[in-house]
């Protein structure tokens, strides 16, 4: 026989797997994959010899079938010995059916080298030649695909170069046969350099073996991977039998045949597109997949990852209903819900609807229904329920809104804290799918896990209401506190108004004192118009003018204030209307905690870039634990007509402009408070 590049390249590939079989041949200790292992090297030295000795005709390519679904068989016993045994099946399963899929196309084969002919049948021919040998490369390249991206990535050394070198054996082959089914006829160069090919593939088929003789690696397979690989793999299928269909119409059609071709071959891909875009057939795909791959119907981890990425994604409390609603209607495949929670009036009322009509109903919490969801915690089957309702005895009839929904299917419950919060109604499913056990426990586990998400921005709501509330409130207090001193004001004028109403310093007085009144009026009423926006108008605002007024306003008063030290010059920016009525308000607490017969006194200077106003008493002095506990704390007071927001205000404001208040004092001895500010202009003036 002529020695040609096609014989060397085949006997070369003869020879590298025979020395690679007969190397692994030692390591056969029981070990089922190294078996697996050592047989398939033994059908790729057969098929080599084969096609070295022989022309790219078709009786060899149920030889080359044999091949392939050995290695089939090898990659699939790595795959499933290295899954824990939950998964195991999956495995055995995907072998059967490259088994069933290998074998057909095998019959096929042999059907025609029987015939001898390929006139005979040319779709036959078709599937039995390259297109069933482009079956078997994607079979291929998917269950490499499989077994490498499942491999977790530290044991990713010990499967690259298997998955590599069978890889390029398969890539090659695709290429091959595809561009024979565009051509009809294999092209010679490329048929040989393939055992150049698979020569070099055998050497790295070797360096992993070497790397991980026991082929022990951990795989977890991905549902969704599995679900992505079966659908690639039925697309590759069903483009091949649509492109056999059209060969055979263009074979049959006559004058016509290319046109129906292409128009055939347009439709087929416009009906794929359609399908692979379907939620009902990716539903069916996955009930499929779950089914018969998986001993349960879900993968725990992602679904619960992404039930919990669908309620936290997006601003917070934005949609949440209509999100829960989704991710609970996700879990059975139901392309619609709505939603109902409980009220302040203890009904039920619809709250959100997710691609479902809309319903004004309300369910009372005393109904039929509401009281079997929260009594049983069940999912309600409305199918099962219309045709055997003694499995829901106690359940005596549903509510007629249900009817104006879109084929409502299920009532899930929102449990939390064993009380139901509210129920979901899903819509029906968009494939077929068995309530067992398993659904169930999930479906009522992530309503629950719904149903605190839904509490939280029920609270989350109310919590803003309380605080807008308490907000006003608050405002409120404060302009009841600024009209008490109005009115303990406008009082004392009052009762020495009969007294000294012909002394026109006391009228002069008077007017001025009515005029400050009114002046404060509009302040509050401009305040009470804004809400809690600020009014305040900072300005330069000279503290010896403040002390003065202050002290001056105290004249009548039991004991009189003493001002002992006023250094003028002292210049802070603030509102001079607010910072007064902070120190008017600390003397005055000063005046009322101490007896005619002691002192308050009253010093302004100042200590490096600060001002210093000090108001010191004799009176009773307050507790250490007072003074920390209650003294400013908001609304907390030890006088009769008091608010309890005095001083909180005063430190507060004293905060907002920088400064501090300090407060030192001794029970039966008196107290002093320091307020601290700084300066924006300091002169050495001294009054």
């Amino acid at each position: 026989m002529e020695l040609t590049v096609g014989v060397l390249s085949y006997s070369l590939a003869a020879a590298a797997y025979a020395v690679l079989a007969i190397r692994l041949h030692g390591s056969l200790t029981g070990d089922r994959r190294n078996l697996a292992l050592v047989l398939s090297c033994v059908g790729s030295v057969a098929w080599a010899a084969f096609c070295a000795y022989s022309l790219p005709f078709l009786p060899r390519w149920p030889l080359e079938t044999v091949r392939n679904l050995l290695w089939f068989i090898f990659v699939l016993s790595v795959l499933g010995g290295s899954l824990d045994t939950r998964t195991q099946h999956l495995a055995r399963r995907l072998g059967g059916a490259v088994i069933l899929v290998c074998g057909l196309l095998m019959a096929a084969q042999l059907a025609v080298v029987l015939q001898r002919s390929l006139a005979s049948s040319a779709v036959l021919g078709l599937l039995a030649g390259p297109a069933g040998n482009v079956v078997q490369s994607v079979i291929g390249l998917v269950l490499l695909e499989q077994l490498f991206r499942n491999t977790h990535t530290e044991q990713r050394w010990g499967v690259k170069f298997l998955c590599l070198g069978l890889a390029g054996i398969y890539v090659t082959d695709f290429y091959m046969y595809s561009e024979a089914l565009l051509f009809q006829g294999i092209d010679r160069s490329t048929y040989e350099v393939r055992g150049f090919v698979a020569a070099s593939m055998a050497a790295l088929i070797g360096i992993s073996w070497s790397r991980n003789p026991q082929w022990e690696l951990t795989v977890s397979l991905s549902r969704r991977m599995m679900l992505q690989s079966a659908t690639l793999l039925a697309a590759g299928l069903y483009l091949l039998l649509m492109a056999a269909a059209g060969y055979y119409i263009r074979f049959f059609g006559g004058d016509w045949g290319g046109v129906l071709q292409a128009f055939f071959l347009f439709a087929a891909v416009v009906s794929l597109l359609a399908a692979l875009f379907s939620g009902t057939i990716r539903a069916y795909a996955k009930v499929f997949v779950s089914k018969h791959f998986f001993s349960y119907r879900y993968d725990y981890r992602e679904e619960w990852l992404r039930f919990t990425r669908a309620l936290s994604e997006g601003e917070p409390g934005v949609h949440l209903r209509e999100r829960s609603i989704r991710a609970i209607a996700e879990l059975v495949e139901s392309p619609g819900g709505s939603l109902w929670l409980r009220d302040e009036r203890n009904q039920f009322v619809p709250a959100a609807r997710w691609n479902m009509p809309e319903v004004v109903d309300c369910e009372p919490a005393d109904s039929s229904l509401c009281r079997f969801l929260e009594d049983r915690q069940w999912v309600v089957d409305i199918e099962e329920y219309a045709q055997i309702p003694g499995h829901y005895a106690e359940l005596q009839v549903l509510p007629n809104w249900l009817m104006a929904l879109n084929r409502p299917r299920l009532i899930i419950p929102l449990i939390l804290h064993e009380r139901m919060i509210g129920f979901v109604v899903l819509a029906q499913f968009r494939s077929h799918l068995s309530l067992n056990w398993e659904v169930n426990d999930l479906l009522k586990t992530a309503a629950r896990q719904a149903a605190g998400f839904l509490a939280q921005l029920e609270a989350a709501q109310a919590l803003l209401v309380s605080r807008q509330f308490e907000s006003f409130n608050r405002m409120s207090a404060f302009v009841v506190h600024d009209l008490k001193n109005v009115v303990a004001q406008l009082s004392l004028m009052l009762k020495n108004a009969a007294k000294h109403k012909h002394n026109p310093e006391f009228q002069n007085d008077m007017l001025e004192t009515v005029g400050h009144a009114i002046d404060k009026m509009n302040r509050l009423l401009m305040q009470l118009r804004k809400g809690a926006q600020s009014i305040d108008k900072p300005e330069l605002t000279e503290l010896a003018d403040i002390v003065r007024k202050v002290v001056a306003d105290k004249s009548g008063v039991a004991p009189q204030p003493v001002v002992l030290g006023c250094h003028a010059g002292l210049i802070v920016h603030a509102d001079n209307e607010r910072l007064q009525r902070v120190v008017g308000h600390l003397v005055q607490n000063a005046v009322e905690a101490t007896p005619p017969t002691g002192e308050v006194n009253v010093q302004l200077d100042h200590v490096g870039d600060c001002a210093r106003i000090e108001v010191r008493d004799t009176g009773k002095g307050m507790s250490p634990q007072f003074i920390r506990e209650r003294l400013f704390k908001p609304f907390e007071t030890t006088k009769s007509m008091g608010m309890g927001i005095g001083t909180y205000e005063s430190r507060e404001y004293i905060r907002q402009l920088g400064g501090s208040i300090d407060v030192h004092s001794e029970e039966g001895k008196g107290t002093t408070f320091v307020v601290t500010l700084p300066l924006a202009q300091v002169t050495t003036l001294t009054a």
